[in-house]
């Protein structure tokens, strides 16, 4: 199962290092058109579609490699039990949120698709498509934190140290 999980983190980021290729093609082909005189419609939505699909498929590899921005300022002062209950809590409540958020980005590109809700731009592309990387990013967050919360909770989570973060930088 830990192979499987690992798995769908890691794919998740090679998406979306695609998506930033995707971002870098779209800026690419806008400044050569322009110089060489034609225009293709369409190139800033694009980018802002792969921009967003970047973002939302690396949330969950993110936060396996404790790299989400944690206030660790109580946290570093607990030991034990007390430590324990407030990162269970900290997760119960990112599980929620996680929960709530892919609830809804389903929700949003299923009614997309069901109203054949079209983009307002030149390039008229149906909504659902990049909202479904949205929809895919955070169904991904939302298994990485109860991963993380089920490793808390069975005491095998390895949590970053406050030195951690003066490695990262």
């Amino acid at each position: 199962m830990r192979r499987l999980l690992d798995f769908l983190y890691d794919a998740s980021a090679w998406l979306a290092a695609l998506a930033m290729i995707g971002v870098l093609l779209m800026v690419l082909l806008s400044i050569v058109s322009r110089q060489v005189g034609f225009h293709v419609p369409g190139t800033d939505a694009y980018a802002g579609y792969c921009m967003a699909a970047a973002g939302f498929l690396a949330l969950a590899h993110t936060l396996k490699r404790n790299e989400h921005i944690r206030v660790t300022l109580l946290l570093g002062r607990l030991q034990g039990k007390a430590r324990h209950g407030l990162e269970m809590w900290g997760l119960s409540a990112g599980v929620l949120l996680a929960g709530l958020f892919a609830v809804y980005a389903v929700r949003l590109a299923w009614n997309s698709h069901a109203f054949n809700d079209i983009s307002t731009g030149n390039d008229a592309t149906p909504l659902w498509i990049p909202q479904l990387t949205m929809a895919i990013g955070t169904l991904v967050l939302l298994v990485a934190f109860l991963d993380e919360w089920v490793q808390e909770l069975r005491g095998r989570r390895q949590s970053a140290g406050s030195e951690e973060a003066l490695h990262n930088e």
